[in-house]
């Protein structure tokens, strides 16, 4: 059996910068799997740009963006198995994979980190009534159908769901000749970024109409055309509202989920909200020496933040294996000792928070903080609480969910509270 010090599930953004963080903070064997057969992962084919402006300071497309980490990768001599699928992770982190070149092999590693991203929500977990007609698509799978595979899904489209990938669809099967006819989103409040509304949506006159979903597809063979219908505030259609969109293609923006099925059998705790695992300051998950980042532990909408969610949590990894490796178990003793961790909960307008607990003595300088809120609220603060005393108060002139948000905690802060039982996170009116 194989061993290796950090064993990497998933060669995307998340897993990427991962391997590249952790060789620069001294680890010589690091290994990425990864299931396609390229480095880069969904960002492969999100040929449009506006992503790195955080990470470069400069606008790339999504293979460009991950272009750069793979030329890094590369530089370091950071080990890869591509076409690889992993099957299992045992507690003792035992990785169980299969490829055709090594067939079904073992590995040992001492840290693991999961960077399997995540997959889009399918039809089926829509209950929406009507035949099973050709011309129904996720969008990311019409996006790779486009992008990647030069075919153009339909002529006519109606799009389910805002989130970003359906608004940048949008423009792109307009730009290919397609005309889309509306997007419609359940939800009162789009589930994307501003930018995408405007450049996606606005740009090209393709209506946004909230609050509507589809309640009837026509077709048998092919689809022929949608029914949709306003919601109440139960997401229940109100008659009378229902308008017929002649089409021959739907894509479904519905929501992503992470990719955490290897996660959950090795006993990894997930956090019912994000449906990613719950996590401390370090990234590491409730087995020890396991850690998690990016779409893997929450579904990010910059992939700038995966990248530098990915960067701390290849940092902690390797810090973990060189204390868990030194001959000397005192510093190891001596961290396992020190401070104890604080539940970090979701107040007033927050859907949740990533990281689930904290302990200051093991947390950096700053840590960002970083939640989704629950519905679209305007001049209103973010507050932090340290049980019954608010510690941070910071203004915000809009927050939406289709944003994700982040605060910075300070060690030294924390570490001015000593008997502290719970930090809580909430969005309070102006």
């Amino acid at each position: 059996m194989e061993k290796y010090d950090i064993v990497i599930i998933g060669g995307g953004p998340a897993g990427l910068a991962a391997a590249v963080s952790a060789r620069e903070s001294g680890i010589g064997s690091v290994l990425v799997l990864e299931r396609d057969k390229e480095l880069g992962g969904i960002l492969n084919q999100c040929i449009h740009n506006g992503f790195g402006l955080h990470t470069f300071r400069e606008e790339l497309t999504g293979p460009e963006y991950a272009g750069r980490f793979i030329e890094k990768a590369e530089e370091l001599g950071i080990a890869c198995k591509l076409d690889t699928m992993v099957l299992e992770i045992s507690p003792g982190k035992i990785v169980t994979a299969v490829n055709r070149e090594d067939g079904l092999f073992e590995l040992q590693a001492k840290a693991v980190i999961l960077a399997m991203g995540c997959r889009e929500r399918a039809r089926g977990a829509l209950n929406i009534p009507g035949f099973r007609p050709a011309g129904i698509y996720s969008a990311g799978t019409a996006q790779k159908l486009v992008n990647m595979e030069g075919f153009l899904p339909g002529r006519e489209a109606v799009i389910l769901g805002s989130g970003d990938i359906g608004l940048i669809m949008a423009r792109r099967m307009t730009l290919e000749g397609a005309t889309v006819k509306a997007v419609a989103e359940l939800m009162p409040y789009s589930g994307g970024l501003k930018r995408n509304i405007v450049q996606c949506l606005e740009d090209f006159g393709i209506p946004l109409k909230l609050s509507h979903t589809v309640i009837d597809i026509k077709g048998k063979e092919r689809l022929e055309g949608v029914t949709l219908a306003e919601v109440d505030g139960r997401g229940k259609p109100v008659p009378g509202t229902e308008e017929y969109y002649p089409c021959d293609t739907l894509l479904l923006s519905v929501g992503l989920i992470p990719e955490n099925e290897i996660s959950g059998k090795m006993g990894v705790e997930l956090n019912p909200v994000t449906a990613g695992p719950k996590v401390n300051e370090s990234f590491e998950t409730n087995i020890k020496g396991v850690f998690a980042c990016g779409n893997v532990l929450h579904v990010h909408d910059l992939v700038d933040f995966v990248s530098e969610e990915a960067a701390a949590a290849g940092k902690n990894a390797a810090a973990y294996v060189k204390r868990e490796s030194a001959e000397d178990t005192a510093e190891k003793d001596v961290w396992d000792a020190a401070g104890r961790e604080v539940p970090v909960k979701p107040g007033e307008g927050v859907k949740y928070t990533v990281p689930e607990r904290i302990n200051a003595a093991h947390m950096g300088e700053k840590l960002t903080l970083r939640f989704r809120v629950d519905g679209v609220y305007r001049d209103c603060y973010v507050s932090v609480w340290f049980d019954g005393e608010r510690v941070i108060r910071r203004k915000r002139q809009a927050v939406a969910p289709g944003e994700m948000e982040g605060i910075l905690l300070d060690r030294e802060l924390l570490l001015r509270y000593p008997g502290l039982d719970a930090i809580r996170v909430a969005i309070e009116p102006g």
